[in-house]
């Protein structure tokens, strides 16, 4: 019985250029390429130019298989729901993430596209920070789309000077903590997989309606006590 790859989307979440994150994406393609379970596809955000978010129930069209407002809109779902887990890479903005990036998160509207799937972070400053905060960030968004964030991430601080001249990381915990970050994602990858095969219990808003009334009390007897 032949075993379905575990479909892992590696998502570059800065577009500027000259991007540290091109130091920091080869070695961390390569590594999840070579780590067995995974097929590995790089969603770099510069080959995707979504716009503002602007979704909204009047716009998406059919809301059991939205077009939405844009061609692109609609291909960026249906991208994201291939998913069996997600990688972000990521610089801090302004002790959070890049807007881009949370735009394309936002974007990700009605095909519940993130849900009970495992998302991961790799992040990078050029101080010793190295983009904590912006995983924290990232981490709360990721259960606001009820996907599953994982508590191990890997921090490259000093992004500039981290990596030599094959593109590996020079500190050999660096490199450690990707093998954790990556046996953890697919472990959680198999195990999310097994039960959306299963069943998935409907999302949290189409299950959070009111409750239903208490039942009336007794009323008085025949005798008026």
């Amino acid at each position: 019985m032949t075993t379905q790859a575990l479909r892992l989307k590696v998502i570059v979440g800065s577009t500027r250029p000259k991007r540290a994150a091109d130091r920091v994406l080869p070695w961390v393609l390569a590594r999840a390429r070579a780590h067995g379970p995974f097929d590995v596809e790089l969603l770099d955000l510069r080959d995707w130019p979504l716009p503002f978010f602007g979704e909204h129930i009047t716009n998406v069209g059919d809301i059991r298989n939205p077009t939405y407002s844009d061609p692109i809109v609609k291909a960026w779902n249906d991208k994201i729901r291939e998913a069996d887990a997600f990688l972000v890479i990521t610089p801090e903005y302004l002790h959070s993430i890049p807007g881009v990036l949370k735009n394309a998160l936002d974007s990700v509207y009605l095909s519940f596209g993130l849900r009970n799937k495992p998302m991961s972070g790799i992040s990078y400053s050029i101080s010793v920070a190295g983009g904590t905060r912006a995983l924290e960030h990232l981490a709360d968004m990721a259960i606001e789309q009820e996907a599953v964030p994982l508590r191990n991430t890997v921090i490259v601080s000093y992004v500039q000077n981290a990596f030599d001249e094959q593109q590996l990381p020079k500190d050999p915990l660096t490199d450690g903590a990707l093998t954790v970050l990556l046996d953890d994602l697919a472990w959680w990858a198999a195990l999310l997989a097994k039960g959306r095969a299963e069943g998935e219990l409907p999302p949290a808003g189409q299950r959070s309606g009111p409750a239903p009334a208490p039942a009336p009390a007794a009323g008085p007897t025949a005798t008026g006590d």
